[in-house]
């Protein structure tokens, strides 16, 4: 990748902003500083052949093999396994900041930008993720019940919405935004770092909006992440009617309650 970037990605790099496709490349700030270091100095990249006798092998050849002996010398010292260790932190970076996608989503997501994954790593990553797992699970959650004061609403419709708090993932998120479909059962669920109405939005709009279209009716507890300004404006501005419950009813929020206690222990 370095010497693909040496060779010709700078340059094309840097007349695009450093972007790729329309979206950031990754770690653009340490490609800026490559590219500042060597605008003046003189690079060259070459291909040299890695196994050639000793007969026939020239200045550049014996050059590479005392190059690659130091560096194997030197990762010894440090972590035999530095490069699988690499790829795998490169690869959870992508799943986590692609939003959790399914493992072909996420190798396109790091292509985008730039950066080279393998599918295993991508997948090793995926089966060792908590928040999959957790996601997973809860997706199992069956319809709890037909008819009655969810009769009128078709799919998608109706929504219930709740907040609830797992143990802390390495990117600070403890928090779990859960929306479930009232006719159905099905669940949604959006990780972030706070329970503020604005996560909320995001939330809704990603993971509902997008997905399932605009509900006619939400229904909440009234913590203040649900009620406030910011929320019911949002609502107003797309017809949606926010119910909350007052100050808790166990009847109107049972999906939600069964549905959360899906997640909680895992």
């Amino acid at each position: 990748m370095v010497a693909n970037a040496l060779w010709g990605w700078l340059d094309r790099w840097k007349k695009a902003n450093w972007q790729r496709r329309g979206k950031p490349i990754w770690a653009a700030d340490e490609w800026k500083d490559i590219a500042t270091r060597v605008e003046k100095l003189p690079v060259k990249v070459c291909h040299v052949d890695a196994h050639v006798p000793k007969s026939r092998a020239n200045e550049e050849h014996r050059n590479n093999e005392q190059v690659d002996q130091a560096a194997k010398i030197e990762v010894s010292k440090i972590d035999l396994d530095w490069q699988h260790k690499g790829e795998l932190f490169l690869a959870r970076w992508a799943h986590d900041a692609s939003g959790h996608q399914g493992r072909d989503a996420t190798y396109k997501w790091a292509q985008d930008r730039g950066v080279d994954l393998t599918l295993d790593s991508i997948s090793q990553v995926i089966h060792d993720c908590e928040t999959c797992a957790a996601i997973k699970q809860a997706k199992r959650v069956k319809p709890l019940w037909y008819g009655g004061r969810w009769s009128k609403y078709k799919y998608g419709e109706a929504w219930q919405n709740d907040y609830i708090t797992l143990p802390q993932t390495r990117q600070g998120k403890r928090y779990v935004l859960t929306m479930v479909e009232a006719t159905t059962g099905w669940l949604e669920t959006y990780p972030v770092p706070h329970a503020t109405a604005r996560n909320t939005i995001l939330g809704l709009e990603k993971q509902i909006l997008w997905r399932h279209g605009t509900p006619e009716r939400i229904e909440s507890d009234n913590g203040t992440h649900f009620k406030n300004s910011l929320i019911n404006t949002w609502a107003r501005e797309h017809g949606i009617e926010w119910v909350y419950h007052i100050p808790y009813h166990a009847p109107a929020a049972r999906k939600l309650n069964d549905a959360m206690a899906c997640l909680k222990p895992l």
